[in-house]
């Protein structure tokens, strides 16, 4: 279907058959995060494969973007054969359309050049797909067979484990038409089980553990704040995963209120991860230590066990523009006012549990 009066050459074709209406879920979100509000031009599909490194986007991705410019599929799982980082399937959170308005479209704020440049995924091509663990394992179109102008196949890339690359799908359309439904894998309950036992039962860090001490005068149940907190985020997600939603940046706030009470923080960098010259140790207290991962030697149990740096510095950058956190002879420290509705805030979802 000609949406924009033009279709490109070899465009023609795919998908005939396939439920393209159906495909879609028009949700709010997708249709603020996701969804262009016009098909591509070819001057436009002209401009972003030149700023995406000179690949041509293949035809059949370019028919199902003319159709409905990105979205999230109302079809999320792929299956795959058991491999380090899935068991019989994996999983994507929306697909990128041709565009540059919506910030997970190609040429968006967290487009394929993102997770090149600011993530160092490798440059293999165009990274159209992202899955829910915030940006450690994307969806991306290889042409490192094919050459720039070829038809590039779908691989995983994982960037835990060394971003290793495994091949997926021969084609775009041979994955898009391969999606089925989550049904089919629906592990939601047990997830939601065990991200429940997280937050209510696991251990802390060492660095929230002090913390938790650090406050005690101003805040004596920060522990229980913490676990309340990091429940609602379970209730509202189904699993404990910060993003960019009002529960994650309630956590990002307190975490750092935590994490000030007994450290400076010079620089969003420096909040995230210590220095690479330096050997990891809780002595050397950073965001990942806190929260995200363990060291091997001294595991925790109240953890994400993943995170997106991209929603920390968009949390850090609206923090520092509100002046919610300012800097001082201490380094960066929410204001006493931001901390007085911050522990109001938290009152408030304690009391929703009860």
């Amino acid at each position: 279907k000609r949406l924009n009066g033009w279709v490109r050459e070899g465009a023609v074709g795919h998908f005939e058959g396939f439920d393209v209406a159906g495909f879609w879920d028009d949700s709010a979100y997708a249709l603020s995060e996701y969804v262009e509000e016009a098909p591509p031009s070819r001057e436009l599909i002209a401009s972003l494969e030149k700023e995406l490194g000179g690949y041509r986007l293949p035809d059949s991705y370019v028919a199902l973007m003319d159709a409905h410019n990105g979205g999230v599929p109302t079809r999320v799982c792929f299956p795959v054969a058991e491999t380090d980082w899935a068991e019989s399937y994996l999983e994507i959170c929306g697909i990128r359309g041709i565009g540059r308005a919506r910030s997970q479209s190609l040429g968006g704020e967290f487009g394929s050049l993102f997770w090149v440049e600011m993530w160092g995924y490798p440059d293999i091509g165009v990274y159209f797909a992202d899955t829910p663990s915030a940006g450690h394992d994307m969806l991306a179109l290889d042409y490192r067979a094919c050459g720039k102008h070829g038809e590039p196949a779908v691989v995983h890339v994982d960037q835990e484990h060394d971003f290793a690359i495994t091949w997926v799908a021969e084609n775009f359309e041979a994955f898009v038409t391969g999606l089925v439904d989550e049904s089919v894998y629906d592990t939601s309950e047990e997830d939601r089980f065990d991200a429940l036992a997280t937050v209510r039962e696991g251990s802390f860090s060492p660095i929230l553990l002090r913390a938790f001490g650090e406050v005690a005068d101003v805040l004596p149940d920060a522990d229980r704040r913490l676990r309340a907190l990091g429940e609602a985020v379970v209730r509202d997600k189904g699993f404990f995963a910060l993003h960019a939603d009002a529960r994650s940046m309630l956590m990002y706030d307190y975490l750092f209120w935590l994490f000030t009470s007994f450290n400076r923080v010079g620089s969003v960098e420096q909040y995230l991860r210590t220095p690479p010259q330096y050997e990891r140790s809780y002595a050397l207290p950073d965001y990942e230590l806190m929260i995200v991962f363990s060291l091997g030697s001294e595991p925790y149990g109240f953890s994400t066990g993943g995170y997106g740096p991209g929603f920390l510095e968009q949390w850090w950058e609206s923090r520092i523009a509100s002046g919610h956190i300012v800097e001082n002879a201490d380094g960066y420290r929410l204001t006493g006012t931001v901390v007085t509705a911050l522990l109001g805030e938290l009152a408030a979802v304690a009391g929703e549990g009860e």
